[in-house]
């Protein structure tokens, strides 16, 4: 686990930053916010890429600045990967040669801890049938692929990742995110992760910072972030959900059923071993509420649960959050729902889940 402390302030024409506080980076952590928020901005200057920032910024007991004491390291004096939207690799040189430049700096750098070996990150990122290709020849995956593994052979204590999908289709998303959950368990390196999309988060990271208007708004578990009604101007209320957490049981007519707090639910099949836990998103306009156990109806997932809150904020919708055996879980039905249901905080009651998101990632 690495502990990134920062105290920063950057101010320009349009747009300042204020960042302060520490951050224990272990796995994968989303820097999470909407466009604008400073997310970018606070990426480069931790890279070293930004030197008009004022203040501190370590990683462990390494100090990279400090302008009270007129410290600051450069890129690429700093222990990081960066991986960029766009992949910036050489386009004149194949794929192996630009692995082997990434190399070649690091074994100038005496301070690196364990050096990556190029075989381990060639099988880790299955780049052995690209090697002899050039760039342009590469679809965006495989080169970002490569932008990753080059990232690695820097041999980093930190990789630094600025929105590496967000120019990719959904099947090239598809195709690259399983590499980027495998990047902390193969290698031992937490990642900071950029995004303003939130399946994203929810399927690769542990933890998230929520950026907004360059000022910390959150930062912590991503269940509890993602649940607080007071967050939603900045994560987005139609993306208001929770995360659950469940056991992969058996598949059976192309459909696999997922333990949650001993209740089931019934997703579209996945290629998981029973027994294995998930994580996955349900939104909270994707549930529907009732008073007694429903019969008779298409929606096949129905969980037990109690209500914990009633936030009746809107004049149409109310925001509910639930107890399912000690996971939350949100539910938005109108107000109407609410006093017709005659719903209130204690209630028991039956959580209909339309559709089930699995945009949550396997877990150890």
């Amino acid at each position: 686990m690495a502990a990134l402390s920062t105290r920063l302030s950057l101010s320009l024409e349009d747009f300042s930053l204020e960042i302060s506080g520490g951050l224990e980076l272990e796995g994968i952590t989303a820097l999470f916010g909407p466009s604008g928020a400073g997310k970018t901005t606070l990426l480069r200057i931790l890279a070293g890429l930004e030197d008009r920032a004022a203040g501190h910024v370590s990683l462990g007991e390494e100090t990279w600045q400090d302008t009270g004491r007129g410290i600051f390291l450069r890129p690429y004096e700093r222990r990081i990967g960066y991986v960029f939207q766009d992949g910036r690799l050489f386009s004149h040189l194949s794929v192996e040669a630009n692995l082997l430049f990434s190399r070649k700096r690091a074994r100038k750098r005496a301070q690196a801890l364990r050096p990556i070996e190029t075989a381990e990150v060639i099988k880790s990122l299955a780049l052995q049938p690209l090697l002899q290709r050039k760039p342009d020849s590469l679809s965006g995956g495989e080169q970002q692929r490569v932008a990753m593994g080059r990232a690695l052979l820097n041999s980093p204590q930190l990789l630094l990742m600025d929105e590496p999908l967000s120019a990719l289709d959904l099947g090239r998303k598809a195709e690259i995110i399983p590499y980027i959950e495998r990047l902390t368990e193969d290698f031992q390196i937490p990642v900071l992760y950029v995004t303003h999309n939130v399946e994203e988060v929810t399927r690769l990271a542990n933890t998230m910072v929520l950026l907004a208007d360059g000022r910390i708004a959150a930062m912590g578990e991503i269940s509890e972030v993602l649940e607080r009604v007071d967050l939603w101007p900045v994560t987005g209320r139609l993306e208001a959900g929770a995360v659950l957490h469940a056991i992969v049981g058996e598949t059976t007519n192309g459909m696999t059923s997922l333990d949650v707090e001993g209740e089931t639910l019934r997703i579209p099949a996945l290629e998981v071993v029973p027994g294995t836990r998930v994580r996955l998103r349900v939104q909270a306009r994707e549930v529907a509420l009732a008073t007694q156990r429903p019969e008779s109806l298409s929606i096949r997932n129905t969980l037990t649960a109690r209500v914990l809150r009633i936030d009746l904020d809107e004049t149409v919708f109310a925001e509910l959050l639930l107890d399912v055996g000690g996971q939350h879980l949100r539910s938005r039905v109108t107000r109407e729902a609410v006093e017709e249901l005659r719903l209130q905080e204690g209630q028991k009651v039956f959580a209909l889940i339309k559709s089930v998101a699995f945009e949550g990632r396997l877990l150890a």
